[in-house]
């Protein structure tokens, strides 16, 4: 398993184009669910750092796939650090997929944006977003926090970035789960001038 949000996706996206492909009368749209994942490749993707007034100072450019990190393993994400209670925004535009209080991640938020990238934002404080929600780039979403498994730490977010379709030229033979990397994006790699 890579990620849920990427299992989930794949399934979604593999049935549609089955029950399309199974039915006579729809196969002659078979093309759709492949149109849609071009024009997702294609939108323009622009980027903002997701924590009002945090600049590139505030995070570890290292901390992405950091190991050893707890019971993660392996860091996914990077931690930008800022006090309790600001604004996390939405890092590009999109539409949110789904919130959650629970789990390693305490509250937390996804977001599907342009490429088809997934952008989780975790350890929130509070969450101001809905399923479904669409977003602008500045869109507030939560507030910094240390929910979830960063109880007692100080306050950041823990941003990552996923993808449903891997790009094998991530694979890394050297890192502990660097197959996994094909799925897992560098967010210093956008958010950096």
């Amino acid at each position: 398993m890579i990620t849920n949000i990427t299992r989930r996706f794949l399934a979604i996206f593999i049935s549609s184009f089955f029950v399309i492909w199974r039915s006579r009368r729809l196969r002659k749209w078979a093309f759709i669910p492949a149109l849609i994942i071009l024009i997702g490749y294609l939108l323009p993707q622009k980027m903002v750092i997701p924590v009002q007034g945090a600049t590139t100072q505030d995070w570890n450019v290292a901390s992405f796939w950091a190991y050893p990190w707890g019971t993660s393993v392996t860091h996914k994400g990077i931690d930008i650090f800022n006090p309790r209670g600001s604004n996390v925004i939405s890092s590009t535009y999109g539409i949110v997929v789904y919130t959650f209080d629970g789990g390693k991640g305490g509250k937390s938020v996804m977001v599907l944006g342009p490429k088809w990238r997934f952008h989780y934002y975790a350890h929130l404080d509070s969450i101001d977003a809905f399923p479904l929600q669409p977003l602008k780039i500045g869109t507030v979403i939560g507030t910094v926090g240390d929910t979830g498994n960063a109880k007692g730490k100080p306050p950041h977010l823990h941003y990552a970035i996923t993808t449903p379709f891997p790009y094998p030229q991530l694979y890394d033979k050297e890192a502990v789960h660097g197959y996994k990397k094909m799925f897992y994006l560098n967010p210093d790699t956008w958010l950096r001038p």
